[in-house]
């Protein structure tokens, strides 16, 4: 017999929720093989099976929350040839405790039993998935808002519910803390859908940034008619060699770092009463996710070329959007870019990242009537902000570098001087 437990992941994390069970009871599971899926507080993580056999028992349901080192399942001996008895042998003491008609009472285990062998082709969040199991609604029955098929815990509350239902409905409202009113009451008007894991922790470290620095913004705008010109000039023959398009982040990229070169402060963070400046530039690029934001990270993007910074973004992008980011692709950093123009926003004060220094946030970019030599012209503006940690950054560096960093872009051919 072994027991799956959930393993240690990084000295940070100590707990995380079960997202998805890819077995189920009596499944056969080899060495080696992706059982479970579990959500923590940076990235998704799949657990496997350190032996081979039968999966017996599931300890821990979708949307569980989980500590490091517990017990989740239990893996047997065997070819899962008769696996059936394995599911009820985990629920027996429910069944026992029940009154005469405990034969057809398994009700309360029947959904995690069901939904595992039902829904598991399902894609649905973990907070969609526990309501269904409360309200013992099938998943598969039910039609999910978002074009891309996933389930969320609107659609569970939308879809036709048997009366029990009630009863963990109104179980719901305590576990929200003070309200004005019950929700419950009438769920016609108010939908309650529990933060996800990692809504939680981009909300307490959002929360911990804005309380423990000097936070402070600055603006300027850049003049995006020159950079715009190159890229069409240069795309097609750039996406030939390349096999990739050129975008701007590759622009900004190199552009922030030459700036960080030049004011360094703006590349350092605090610990303690010391400022440590950085030697490296690890760039981290904002990508928005279902789930949240999420910032891996452009190593060493002072010797990469554009197409080596478009690649690694289009990568990291990418493996975002799958969950697949691992720890690695995250961790560290020492300056962020987040473009919120891809959403339309004209201008915003960006939230440092963690224990960074600065941010830089690209924002839409808007035809505006400009003056140009003594002249009103029609260019493609782009309003741009640092938000920086005024404790070792004073207004002189961070006004420098965001006009540094305005020059190259207006001026594209100079990032090749500072590359």
């Amino acid at each position: 017999m072994a027991e799956i437990k959930v393993p240690e992941l990084a000295e940070s994390i100590t707990e995380g929720t079960i997202a998805q069970w890819v077995k189920k009871v009596g499944d056969r599971v080899e060495k080696g093989e992706f059982i479970v899926e579990l959500e923590t507080d940076k990235v998704n993580a799949e657990i496997i099976s350190e032996e081979a056999g039968v999966l017996t028992q599931i300890l821990a349901g979708e949307g569980d929350t989980v500590l490091v080192g517990q017990v989740i399942a239990v893996v047997e001996a065997g070819e899962g040839a008769a696996p059936a008895p394995a599911a009820p042998v985990a629920e027996a003491p429910k069944a026992e405790a029940a009154p005469a008609p405990a034969a057809p009472t398994p009700a309360p285990a029947a959904p995690v039993v069901a939904e595992e062998t039902s829904n598991e082709r399902v894609v649905a969040s973990p907070a969609a998935r526990k309501l269904a199991r409360e309200k013992g609604i099938d998943l598969s029955q039910v039609s999910p808002v978002d074009p891309q098929g996933r389930v969320r815990v609107q659609d569970v509350a939308a879809h036709g519910v048997a009366p029990v239902a009630a009863a963990p409905v109104a179980q719901v409202a305590p576990s929200n803390g003070p309200v004005v009113f019950t929700p419950a009451a009438n769920t016609d008007r108010v939908t309650i859908e529990k933060m996800s894991r990692r809504r939680q922790t981009i909300a307490k470290r959002l929360l911990e940034v804005k309380q423990s620095t000097a936070m402070l913004t600055t603006f300027n705008e850049i003049d995006m008619t020159n950079i715009m010109a190159l890229r069409k000039r240069k795309q097609e023959e750039f996406v030939k060699a390349n096999d990739i398009k050129l975008g701007f982040m590759s622009f900004f990229t190199k552009a922030v770092v030459a700036a960080l070169k030049k004011y360094p402060y703006v590349n350092a963070q605090i610990s303690g009463d010391e400022i440590h400046l950085n030697n490296f530039f690890d760039i981290g690029i904002a990508v928005s996710t279902e789930e949240g934001l999420v910032v891996p990270i452009v190593r060493d993007a002072n010797s990469k070329n554009f197409a080596e910074i478009e690649k690694d973004i289009a990568s990291l992008a990418k493996k975002a959007r799958e969950k697949k980011l691992g720890l690695n692709d995250m961790a560290g950093g020492s300056f962020t870019i987040t473009n919120g123009g891809v959403f339309g926003s004209l201008m915003s004060t960006p939230i440092m990242n963690g224990t960074q220094a600065g941010i830089l946030g690209m924002h839409s970019i808007v035809n505006r009537p400009v003056a140009v030599n003594g002249e009103i012209e029609i260019r493609p503006m782009m309003y741009v902000a640092l938000s920086y940690d005024h404790r070792i950054i004073d207004g002189k560096d961070s006004v420098g570098f965001l006009k540094t960093v305005k020059e190259l872009i207006e001026n594209p051919e100079d990032l090749l001087l500072n590359s």
